[in-house]
């Protein structure tokens, strides 16, 4: 079978020649595109974002409801090359929530066999147990405000590591006072970096500041970079 093969426009941008791969073999990629990390204790970097389709959540606040349906079907050898050409170490899996595509991991496995530095951000939904070892995650927690803390798969967080993040997204006091909680119940501070977001426009970070060293918590306040320095798009940051 001839796979789909991406190739480089004269501006650097990469063009992907219609997939040839079956649909129950390959993903539905919303878009591939390099810029800085922008969450994370991976922040700054420069970083090649892959975005897949679908999500299963709901969250009041979600700033990339886009992905909730569409993207187009490639292969996962595909999808590996697109991301290897941008030349950059680190990529990140994002969506949507990959983990619903099942090839998620075999890229996931693929990427790190081709040397990268591979982060997956994840809803923390899916079980993340098949999630190859030296891949960094980035797992959510969905707090009260979110109308989705019902969807929180809490057998995850017995398998964080400290190479990973736990991330917390907060659109009011009754969210960062259900998170204070959560953390210290699960003694989250001393196993890992935890960061916690406030959900754009909705709770200022002056606020959010004053609670963290208030109760002396050990969490790292996490500014959304990308909308710092492209306020005004969703897509392509």
């Amino acid at each position: 079978m001839v796979r789909d093969q991406p190739r480089v426009d004269r501006i650097g941008s990469l063009v992907t020649v219609p997939p040839t791969t079956p649909r129950d073999q390959g993903l539905r990629v919303i878009e591939t595109y390099a810029s800085v990390q922008g969450e994370s204790t991976w922040a700054g970097l420069p970083c090649v974002f892959v975005r897949l389709a679908g999500c299963k959540l709901r969250c009041v606040w979600c700033d990339s409801a886009f992905t909730f349906t569409g993207g187009s079907h490639h292969s996962v050898d595909a999808v590996v090359e697109q991301a290897s050409a941008y030349g950059i170490d680190l990529v990140e899996l994002t969506g949507g929530e990959p983990l619903v595509q099942r090839q998620s991991i075999p890229l996931l496995e693929r990427l790190v066999e081709r040397g990268h530095t591979v982060l997956l951000e994840t809803s923390g939904s899916v079980d993340i147990a098949p999630v190859p070892s030296p891949v960094h995650i980035i797992m959510d927690l969905k707090a009260p405000d979110s109308g989705e803390v019902g969807a929180n798969r809490w057998e995850n967080l017995s398998l964080l590591s400290q190479k990973d993040n736990l991330k917390v997204v907060l659109a009011s006091r009754r969210d960062y006072e259900w998170a204070r909680s959560v953390v210290r119940q699960h003694d989250l501070e001393t196993r890992l970096p935890v960061l916690f977001s406030a959900v754009w426009g909705a709770l200022d970070l002056e606020s959010l500041s004053g609670w963290l060293v208030e109760d002396r918590l050990r969490v790292r306040l996490q500014v959304q970079l990308h909308k710092v320095i492209w306020p005004h798009q969703q897509r392509g940051v």
